[in-house]
């Protein structure tokens, strides 16, 4: 007689026990553990099958070809630039982000250019016919007969396909519908992502074919599935955008071929996601000329340097409880930012609503913003304007001491290149900078400078506090 094992997985964490629980002992999650059952066996204990294939033997490190030297460029620009130069062969890469922001939209664009360039692509769905591919492909432009499209959720078929087809690249949309008939837990379980990852991986690795698998994303924005499927990947990339927004922002969090800090900025239109070479004039373009609270910030994604807006609105408020709103700015460092001007300025915000909002959806992850956050809301409060040809870059401490941030020639030849005058930035990046840059350079060392910048505008204005 065979005989079935069976264990009680958690669906958050993975955390394992022989008994079901109420509540997981590793995360503390109720209700998460279900019965996962391993296919029935005969004979003494089941070992996991030998592969059918030789294994490698070691070589010296100096006979290994870079990785950089094998690169398949996508044909995409800001792809490639997140990647790290383009599509390492035998690469996993986990590609996740919310629904309906473009993810099955880029990598079918993708593999349409990579089959222009005469590579075999193997698209393959457990969500979608082949005929919504078809017309998604066609409206995109992409239709080529090297671009080979295939429903199907048996891993097990899958692998046949890429036995049977040998394409360059594999895209799997998405590895939450994909199961595998050794297990006999549903699909997109625990059990069924980890063992779809784990063999998907290793054929990768063995036949030097690159895997693009989409995953789903919980509603806290995080990939769904265990954490240990972003361990075994090589790659890990999110599509962040809003709805309400046309643009997008590619970005990787784990890239074991290039740098995790590069971004990548899409415009979605009818055609498709177009790249946007040029980000910081597509987040300036709807720009007010002369509002209180309304400013750019020189930031830095990666290498690249972006002019993003940065609005403040400091207005008084009759509840007990003031409130502070900041979208696409990490709340906890603007609470300390309005904590120094208070502390180092006087300024009496414990009776005003203070609201900042990054125009485009945009996130800022880099403290070089302190000081653009800083001005919008002295602008916002003494109600004096901005004017427009004035950029702002630098870090603030909780002294009030405006430090400096790196790259900042970077910096200032983007605020040149798009008709800035003057830029206002920490006295201590002014060291070093070369000659010629065509800037009138403001350097600041404490934040009581930056409040002699915002005189006093009419009296009683609405954001009078």
């Amino acid at each position: 007689m065979g005989t079935r094992r069976s264990h009680f997985e958690c669906q958050q964490c993975g955390y394992q026990a022989p008994r079901w629980l109420g509540r997981c002992p590793d995360c503390g999650a109720w209700g998460s553990l279900i019965e996962c059952r391993e296919a029935a066996t005969t004979g003494p204990a089941r070992t996991r099958d030998r592969p059918d294939h030789p294994g490698t033997l070691p070589i010296p490190l100096c006979d290994v070809p870079g990785a950089a030297a094998r690169r398949l460029p996508t044909g995409i620009g800001e792809l490639d630039r997140v990647l790290g130069g383009g599509l390492v062969p035998g690469a996993v890469i986990l590609f996740g982000g919310d629904p309906g922001v473009g993810k099955s939209t880029l990598l079918l664009q993708a593999a349409g250019a990579l089959a222009k360039q005469g590579l075999t692509l193997l698209y393959v769905s457990g969500e979608e016919s082949v005929g919504q591919i078809g017309d998604r492909g066609r409206r995109l432009g992409v239709a080529d007969s090297r671009l080979l499209l295939a429903a199907e959720t048996s891993l097990e078929a899958i692998l046949d396909h890429i036995r049977t087809v040998r394409p360059s690249a594999v895209i799997v949309d998405s590895v939450q519908t994909v199961w595998s008939q050794t297990l006999e837990s549903a699909a997109g379980s625990l059990s069924q992502v980890r063992e779809v990852a784990g063999r998907l991986l290793e054929m990768a690795k063995r036949e030097a074919v690159s895997v693009w698998l989409i995953g789903h994303v919980t509603k806290d924005g995080g990939l769904a599935g265990p954490k240990a499927l972003e361990h075994i990947v090589d790659t890990v990339v999110y599509f962040e955008g809003d709805r309400h927004h046309a643009h997008r922002i590619l970005r990787a969090t784990k890239n074991r071929f290039g740098p995790t800090d590069e971004v990548g900025v899409f415009e979605m239109r009818s055609e498709g996601l177009v790249p946007v070479e040029n980000p910081s004039a597509l987040f300036l373009a709807e720009r007010p000329p002369h509002a209180t609270g309304c400013l750019v910030v020189a930031t830095l994604e990666g290498s690249r340097p972006i002019l993003l807006e940065v609005q403040g609105l400091v207005t008084s408020t009759g509840a007990a409880v003031p409130r502070r709103v900041a979208n696409g700015l990490d709340f906890q460092r603007v609470a300390m930012l309005l904590a120094v001007l208070e502390k180092r300025l006087g300024l009496r915000l414990g009776s005003a609503d203070v609201f900042l909002n990054v125009v485009g959806g945009l996130e800022i992850r880099e403290p070089a913003a302190d000081l653009g956050v800083l001005a919008a809301v002295l602008s916002s409060v003494r109600n004096s304007p901005v004017e427009p040809t004035w950029g702002f870059f630098g870090e603030v401490g909780l002294g009030g001491e405006v430090r400096a941030v790196p790259q900042t020639e970077k910096r200032l030849q983007e605020l040149r290149r798009l008709g800035f005058s003057r830029a206002i930035l920490p006295r201590a990046s002014l060291e070093g900078l070369p000659e010629g840059l065509g800037l009138e350079l403001v350097g600041l060392s404490h934040v009581v400078e930056l409040a002699e910048l915002f005189p006093q505008g009419r009296p009683g204005g609405e954001n009078a506090v």
